[in-house]
């Protein structure tokens, strides 16, 4: 297991974690998901810098070698537990991965890093346990809707919710459009409830405005789990990723849960590389950039694609203006070569015109030197006289057909 560097700072509160997730050894190889998206491709352009991504969820734990950074993990608040309390430590886990996803840093001899690295965390804690299933009905939706409100009135601009439900919550909707309005971006679960080929609701997906996130195998297929529905814009990993634990390690995840922090982090990369794109312009570029899912087209499968944070950032990207059209110039007339040009064309038709004239001269000497000495010889006499005939010619009119008996002059 990595060990924390120096003393504790986020230990959770006395009296929490009775059952807690314990801890886990680290994991040195690079994760496939890593692999598949390569985030340190467009680290060069954008790492998130300066963008806050809450993450309502079971809390972060801020100790983890890889969230340690300054900064990194605010302490945030704990809607779970009566009282003012931090949300910077987790008791599942669950919420301390998703954070690690989006934003945890590299360190030497580990693989796994997060896609913005330079985001900060807002941990905002609504539950002790993240669901196995990323069903709402587990949860209060009124501690929901207070950790939404909560995050964006600290200017949160993206918003992870790892969490998915069949219901439509009056108090998340209008918590979500509260926050939309503070121009925050709502990256939600698909939910992992799916079992056969029917369609079923999700929320927070199905609000509007809300990017909802179906999940993938290392085979680029939908995880069988992952739900099917008009509200899956984007699919990302999901199945064996994986991401930080509690106390240092690393654990293995799979579910719709994990699929979205990819996606969080990802546009938390957009927003830093292109700061006046509202929440709804990030989501469409999102989207428009996303490459096509290996599993297939199918628009409620899969949504618009896998999401690419390369193609999100670079796309478009140009450090300098674009460089301006010259004007066309036309070069200045030469008068000297011109009127030389004119000369040597007026010389050659010249040339030409006299060579043509002594060669009609010369024909014609060639045909008096042939005809006039036999005129002379037959006195200037046709050479051949026409014969006569015998009777007069008769100009008779040509042959005719008569379809009828012809007149009496031509029987």
């Amino acid at each position: 297991m990595l060990a924390p560097a120096g003393a504790a700072v986020a230990k959770p509160p006395p009296g929490l974690c009775q059952n807690a997730d314990p801890a886990r050894p680290a994991i040195r190889d690079l994760p496939w998901a890593q692999q598949l998206l390569d985030p340190a491709q467009v680290w060069p352009y954008s790492t998130g810098a300066g963008v806050l991504v809450a993450v309502i969820d079971s809390g972060v734990d801020a100790d983890h070698p890889q969230l340690r950074g300054r900064g990194k993990v605010g302490t945030g608040e704990d809607f779970f537990q009566v009282g003012p309390l931090r949300a910077n430590f987790d008791c599942d886990s669950h919420g301390t991965a998703v954070a690690g996803i989006i934003a945890a840093d590299s360190v030497s001899g580990v693989g796994f890093r997060g896609i913005a690295p330079g985001a900060r965390i807002l941990p905002v804690r609504v539950t002790d346990r993240g669901s196995t299933d990323g069903a709402t009905k587990e949860l209060d939706p009124l501690v929901v809707a207070q950790g939404i409100r909560y995050a964006a009135d600290r200017g949160a601009k993206v918003i992870n919710m790892s969490l998915a439900g069949i219901d439509d919550d009056r108090a998340i909707r209008t918590a979500i459009t509260y926050a939309q309005r503070k121009d925050a971006l709502i990256v939600a679960a698909a939910g992992n409830q799916q079992r056969d080929g029917n369609l079923l609701p999700s929320y927070p997906a199905n609000y509007p405005g809300v990017l909802g996130v179906g999940a993938t195998d290392t085979a680029g297929v939908r995880l069988q789990s992952s739900q099917i529905g008009k509200y899956v814009d984007l699919v990302a990993p999901g199945g064996g990723v994986l991401g930080l634990a509690r106390r240092g390690g690393h654990n293995y995840y799979s579910g719709t849960s994990f699929a979205v922090p990819f996606v969080a982090g990802t546009a938390a990369l957009v927003r830093a590389a292109w700061p006046k794109l509202t929440a709804q312009q990030v989501a469409q570029r999102l989207m428009a950039t996303a490459l096509p899912a290996r599993g297939g087209s199918d628009r409620y499968s899969y949504g618009a694609g896998v999401v690419d944070p390369y193609r999100a950032v670079t796309e478009g990207l140009s450090a300098e203006r674009p460089a301006a059209v010259p004007a066309m110039v036309h070069p200045p007339v030469d008068e000297a070569a011109v009127a030389k040009a004119t000369a040597e064309g007026h010389l050659m038709s010249q040339a030409w015109t006299r060579v043509l004239g002594m060669f009609v001269v010369a024909l014609l000497g060639v045909l008096l030197a042939l005809v006039v000495p036999a005129a002379v010889k037959r006195r200037w006499r046709p050479a051949h006289a026409p014969s006569l005939a015998g009777e007069p010619l008769r100009d008779d009119p040509p042959d005719q057909l008569f379809l009828l008996p012809p007149p009496p002059a031509e029987r």
